[in-house]
């Protein structure tokens, strides 16, 4: 992997990672990402900023992401999962405009308990927004394979948990690819999720922006880590004919990102603990840092839309800094 550039033009290295969102991943994150749609590409800001107020305001639809925020997690990375968790639902709270729902990314709880899910529902629900969810590999290790996640957030969806919906002419398609993992741990989509993906966006217009949200990423970041999802590509075949696509994800813990033709990919941070960047460390996991450093590399995403434009512009804010 080429040495990122910070000051260069995001571009891209030999393994098709932006080498500046590979940078950025690295010095600093947020409490969760704001995007916006515009003719460049997907940007970071603080969610205090003036661009961050001026995009609630003049946005048609905000909305927030957030992800990986493992309650129950305990070890010396973050011995206290759920008061970072708090600490990002009070950065959501002091935004100086109201998004209009958010989308958490998976990985609500890091053992599947009902305790984890519960107090991390008690946080999540003071920020005041509809939430939609799909799960991340930690939601789903009950005997029957997230049969609490989907009682809890899956109403109405398909499957392990599929589902789409429509906000502000935006089309949402939220993905499960962390049942059935493949080897190496990559992200599986199977016959019967990608046969209704198929379906689900053959009606619409190639002029229809749509914004995928699933836990791990589609693409590959790090196969070698079980980065990315195995049939992720006939995923996004499908999308191909869009002429706005952006793809969001988590589990990796860090920002990245990386324009592919029509299709945006942008990974969020979580807020409990980071994980090292591709092939820095023997594998991935918990990452501890010293204690100054951790609340720099959490973070929430918050994401606007404004028609005409051609792509999401996504705002990153750290806990602290």
């Amino acid at each position: 992997m080429k040495t990122p550039d910070h000051n260069g033009p995001l571009s891209e290295d030999d393994d098709g990672i932006s080498r500046r969102g590979f940078l950025e991943c690295m010095t600093w994150a947020g409490t969760g990402v704001l995007w916006m749609l515009n003719d460049g590409l997907p940007r970071s800001m603080g969610l205090s900023s003036a661009q961050a107020a001026t995009a609630l305001e003049t946005g048609p639809l905000t909305f927030l992401q957030i992800s990986d925020s493992h309650i129950g997690f305990d070890k010396p990375a973050n011995p206290d999962a759920l008061a970072t968790l708090r600490e990002a639902v009070a950065k959501i709270k002091a935004l100086p405009g109201k998004p209009s729902f958010m989308i958490h990314t998976g990985d609500i709880s890091h053992l599947s308990r009902e305790k984890e899910f519960d107090d991390a529902d008690q946080l999540i629900k003071e920020v005041g927004l509809p939430v939609f969810y799909v799960p991340g590999e930690h939601d789903v290790l009950d005997e029957e394979s997230g049969k609490l996640y989907r009682e809890r957030y899956g109403k109405g969806s398909k499957g392990a948990g599929w589902y789409s919906f429509d906000q502000a002419g935006v089309h949402f398609i939220g993905l499960v690819n962390v049942v059935d993992l493949k080897a190496g741990g990559l992200g599986n989509l199977g016959e019967d999720q990608l046969k209704w993906l198929e379906s689900d966006v053959r009606g619409l217009s190639a002029s229809t922006p749509v914004v995928v949200f699933a836990h791990i990423p589609l693409w590959s970041v790090y196969p070698q880590w079980g980065w990315g999802t195995d049939d992720g590509a006939r995923a996004l075949s499908l999308l191909k004919r869009f002429g706005s696509v952006t793809v969001l994800n988590g589990h990796i813990h860090q920002i990245m990102q990386k324009i592919e033709g029509n299709i945006a990919f942008h990974t969020a941070l979580s807020t409990a603990f980071p994980q090292p960047a591709p092939g820095t460390a023997p594998g991935p996991g918990p990452m501890q840092v010293p204690a100054g450093e951790l609340r720099k590399l959490l973070g929430v995403a918050t994401v606007n839309f404004v028609p005409g434009t051609k792509r999401l512009a996504i705002i990153d804010t750290p806990l602290v800094g």
